[in-house]
């Protein structure tokens, strides 16, 4: 089955084995001229099956078993990010809040709370805070600053809108007992960043990364932060993030 959608500013046409992608893709659906194709094939699918069960060896936990239709959303947005290199775009695993129209980015090891953390943030904002993406928003350089993108790939909790906002500051959140912010470089930065960023396989490409993230690194505020996830830790981010 195929489908055009518009993701990330690119017009993209997939066509895959099962419909599960399509189901996830369906507020993404665009009819115009395509920037690039995305298919799957049996052989991505048992590729990223590899991928999944390596992945749990390596944290020491049981072997995971994932349906052929899962799998096979995993292997689309990895093709999605691979194309999207040549557009200075990168996909990123962060969750992404935005208010009054600009974006915040907290990334962190899976379980920390950013999710949790952009929840009080749309709490103690009200309609001023809107959800880009809880999970692999997409970020584009370009000349003048950085836009990040909502994506289908939103996380367990569905948290997303197929919207795009100049991004503002990136926050690599911890919790701590008493609410702390500070501003960071981008040598203090560029190891979290790495590490959460997409990674390609090819060597070319994975230059091309570390090029977007200096670029990024640039252009937008970092922050390291540990919070205690009541309700003032909103409040003390904003406004030091906002600048």
């Amino acid at each position: 089955m195929r489908y055009i959608y518009k993701i990330g500013g690119k017009v993209i046409e997939i066509e895959t084995i099962y419909e599960e992608v399509h189901i996830l893709c369906r507020d993404y659906r665009y009819y115009g001229n395509i920037d690039f194709q995305v298919k799957t094939g049996q052989a991505d699918i048992d590729s990223e099956r590899e991928k999944s069960v390596a992945e749990d060896i390596k944290e020491g936990i049981p072997i995971r078993t994932f349906s052929d239709s899962y799998l096979e959303t995993l292997a689309v947005y990895r093709q999605i990010a691979e194309h999207m290199l040549e557009s200075d775009t990168l996909l990123f695993h962060g969750s992404v809040v935005a208010v009054d129209g600009k974006g915040y980015l907290f990334t962190a090891k899976s379980g920390t709370g950013k999710s949790t953390h952009t929840r009080l943030w749309r709490e103690y904002f009200g309609e001023r805070a809107v959800m880009v993406n809880d999970d692999k928003p997409l970020i584009k350089v370009t000349e003048n600053d950085v836009i990040v993108y909502g994506t289908p790939w939103d996380g367990k909790h569905h948290l997303s809108n197929n919207i795009s906002v100049p991004l503002k500051a990136i926050c690599i959140l911890g919790r701590a007992e008493e609410n702390h912010i500070e501003k960071i470089t981008k040598s203090i930065a560029y190891p979290m960043l790495i590490q959460q960023a997409y990674r390609s396989a090819d060597t070319e490409k994975m230059q091309k990364i570390l090029k977007i993230i200096n670029k990024i690194s640039e252009k937008v505020g970092l922050y390291k932060a540990g919070f205690n996830m009541e309700a003032e830790s909103a409040e003390k981010a904003y406004n030091t993030m906002k600048g």
